[in-house]
């Protein structure tokens, strides 16, 4: 068997972790291959080779529309198709979905996209999704099946038709399990919140909603890059803030850092189901989170955090005020997260469910999951 894994950037990020789990976990039951587009951060390229997989680089395949590069990343992936002739073709982000299944279909080679939330989802603008619903609906028809990591995404993929109900799948994301456990009881104390600088995730809102607390005796570590970074670095200096919030940078050890702080927040405008949330749960930690994609099948609003409106500061606010005095509630929180993640987000259970898929679309399983 052999399997090629295509994704567009090789930067760190969640659909990236997930590709470099997926090769770890399955490196002793196939052939596996690697191909990347942008490559400037080498993260996922030197994981993998560390792994001993063979990693192949597509210089045209680029995150945005490019209608001169697009056509040649296509024939790249044709060309690399071709000559490895793999079983499956197991394609991550949007530009690799839809590229790697229009060469696979050309050539006979099955082919499986796994979409980390959809370009069409709540939250992004009107004309994005109408493209993104278009090119994903022809995709769709040209793959041999989808994994979504949400409940969330399945339905809407289903509300939008871009896939037929049997040939998209549910597969929660998985973390594996490490040794670090949080102390949300300790004081004074620290909030996190792990994720690019990226209009997407929304600091802004945070930065904003911990202003109006700064009576309380709290600190903010924000760990991550991105072209945002200067931008929400101002606003803490304007709203007054410089002397509690510290930017980390990009950070390879999330789980340690998380195990030295007492709340865990994610403000994003849309997601799929985020691995940093799951490794938060993992941790022990209570989330406090925007309602958005899958966030709700991760997070229990009210028993292992709080889930808010997307861009709403005053309800954030009054949520994280609820966590930073008495310290009972955030060990409650995050003691019924920690079990939630071990019932439900371990990374052997995803590890399965995407094998089970894979024997699916090979003819082994006859028992299909959706």
């Amino acid at each position: 068997m052999r399997i090629l894994y295509l994704i567009t950037r090789a930067e760190p990020g969640g659909a990236q972790v997930h590709v470099l789990e997926l090769l770890k976990g399955f490196r002793g039951r196939a052939e596996l291959h690697l191909a990347v587009g942008e490559d400037k951060d080498a993260f996922l390229v030197e994981a993998a080779r560390g792994l001993g997989v063979e990693v192949h680089r597509l210089r045209h395949l680029v995150h945005p529309l490019d209608p001169r590069r697009d056509p040649l990343a296509l024939g790249e992936v044709v060309a690399l198709l071709r000559r490895l002739r793999p079983t499956l073709l197991h394609a991550h982000s949007s530009k690799a979905g839809f590229l790697g299944r229009v060469a696979a279909r050309a050539l006979g080679i099955r082919s499986l996209f796994t979409a980390h939330g959809w370009a069409f989802t709540e939250g992004v603008s009107v004309g994005r999704r109408a493209l993104a619903v278009t090119l994903e609906a022809l995709a769709g028809r040209l793959g041999d099946g989808i994994i979504a990591v949400s409940e969330w995404d399945r339905n809407l993929a289903l509300r939008y038709r871009v896939a037929a109900p049997n040939r998209i799948v549910t597969v929660w994301n998985g973390v594996p399990d490490t040794s670090h456990r949080a102390d949300p009881a300790r004081e004074p104390p620290r909030i996190a919140m792990v994720a690019r600088f990226a209009s997407q995730k929304d600091h802004a809102l945070l930065l904003t909603a911990l202003a109006s607390l700064r009576e309380l005796p709290w600190t903010l570590d924000l760990v991550g890059d991105g072209p945002l970074l200067p931008e929400v670095q101002a606003l803490a200096g304007r709203l007054g803030l410089v002397e509690r919030v510290r930017f980390w940078g990009r950070r390879l050890d999330v789980d340690r850092l998380l195990a030295e702080v007492q709340v865990f927040v994610l403000t994003s405008n849309w997601e799929g189901l985020p691995l940093v949330v799951l490794e938060a749960m993992r941790a022990g930690l209570p989330v406090v989170a925007s309602d958005v994609g899958g966030l709700r099948e991760a997070v229990r609003d009210g028993e292992t955090g709080f889930l808010v409106a997307r861009g709403n500061a005053l309800q954030l606010q009054d949520r994280l005020r609820e966590l930073l005095v008495p310290p009972s509630l955030r060990v409650q929180m995050g003691l019924r997260g920690r079990l939630r993640y071990e019932e439900h987000f371990r990374l052997e259970r995803m590890l399965e469910r995407t094998w089970a898929v894979y024997g699916y679309l090979w003819g082994w399983n006859s028992s299909p999951l959706w």
